[in-house]
């Protein structure tokens, strides 16, 4: 019996710090994507609008709470609206046919999304009527947050053309002459791969799992394999159980059938990135890492499906726009894979591998996403990535 308890003991360390972790995520507020949701509508009249953006940003970007309680009241956003209007006008333009428009905010609203409140700028666009072309030029909070994304929804006609404003493509141009494009697949096909390229706890987490991909655990120790074969079919597994993963809860939360508060996925998300490198060095799941792969991978899959339920695609769009992402997510990993395999598996026979590569960048993972952990929790930002 004690021999046993002593042979479960790593086991129950590791699902105790593993409950400790995801106990204390779920428990507090939490850093999330920044992200606002903009509709255009091309009437008959006038090209109107309504833009939604998250207090929490609005509050690094002008000031709202007054009374610095942590608590942004009606009272406070509505002292600050001119401020607010300023700078929303400021970072916002729309041509139409080469004319530049006037924007004038006509009503200040709230809304609440799944990741919080959001101040709602309802406006109208003067200097042009009818356009057949428009350019929106947009340059929101990317100082502040280099990930944030603006969700544009562009209604013309009984056409929905969307798309993805973020730092590289803030301006785009729109034909509205020709036919809206049938399916969002590519926008979101290229949100997908810079979704990993850019989100540094999901490339973490994608690291701790590759780097004893090319190891294999034998009498307590890492050993190397011995052929590129077996550690290509691992690392596969891995990110495509990943992948799997991260498709289920992503497809399911955006269609409405699971909901997990954004506030709080991104801190189970650093969780599992702690738990994943604290796995390397402490192996208790060490033969099968694509079941690790998939156990985290679903949290990791909330992390954008509330922005696309928010965005208010129709059933249609909204698969395409899942599928298109997915399969960008798929591009973005094997495209790390590419980089990180050929490197891997040439340094596996040293000992350089296994006690600087694997154990040191295990550990120095572990330090990242704790830290990451704290600022989501404790809700301050210390880290600049």
């Amino acid at each position: 019996m004690k021999n046993a308890l002593l042979r479960f003991r790593p086991c129950l360390l590791f699902l105790f710090f593993a409950g400790g972790l995801i106990l204390s995520a779920f428990s507090a507020a939490a850093h999330t994507f920044s992200t606002s949701y903009l509709t255009l509508s091309n009437g008959p009249d006038r090209l109107t609008g309504e833009w939604h953006l998250a207090l929490r940003d609005l509050e690094d970007a002008v000031g709202l709470d007054i009374n610095d309680d942590g608590i942004i009241t009606w009272d406070e956003l509505s002292a600050r609206k001119e401020a607010v209007s300023a700078y929303a006008l400021s970072r916002f333009r729309v041509r139409g046919d080469g004319a530049m428009g006037t924007l004038h905010i006509t009503r200040l609203l709230v809304d609440h999304h799944s990741d919080g409140t959001y101040a709602v700028l309802k406006f109208e666009v003067d200097g042009f009527q009818h356009p057949t072309r428009l350019e929106i030029s947009y340059n929101a909070l990317f100082d502040i947050d280099p990930k944030h994304r603006g969700l544009l929804r562009l209604e013309d006609h009984g056409q929905t053309r969307v798309a993805v404003l973020g730092p590289e493509n803030a301006v785009q141009t729109f034909d509205l002459n020709k036919p809206a494009p049938r399916s969002p697949f590519l926008t979101f096909l290229n949100e997908g791969i810079w979704h990993i390229w850019t989100g540094y706890d999901h490339i973490m987490f994608l690291l701790a799992l590759l780097l004893p991909g090319v190891l294999v655990r034998r009498d307590g120790n890492w050993q190397p394999v011995p052929m590129a074969r077996p550690a290509v079919l691992n690392i596969l597994k891995i990110v495509t159980a990943f992948t799997v993963a991260h498709s289920i809860t992503l497809s399911l939360s955006a269609l409405g059938y699971v909901h997990l508060p954004s506030r709080l996925v991104e801190s189970a998300i650093a969780a599992s990135v702690v738990l994943a490198a604290f796995n390397n060095l402490f192996p208790i799941v060490a033969e099968r890492g694509w079941m690790v792969a998939f156990t985290f991978g679903l949290l990791h899959g909330f992390g954008f499906a509330n922005a696309l339920r928010d965005l208010g695609l129709q059933s249609g769009q909204l698969a395409a726009t899942l599928f298109g992402f997915n399969l960008g997510v798929e591009i973005g990993q094997l495209a790390i894979v590419a980089v990180f395999f050929p490197l891997a598996y040439g340094l596996r026979p040293l000992l350089f591998y296994k006690r600087f590569v694997l154990q040191f960048g295990s550990a120095a993972i572990m330090i990242v996403a704790s830290t990451w952990m704290a600022e989501r929790v404790f809700d301050f930002k210390w880290l600049p990535f």
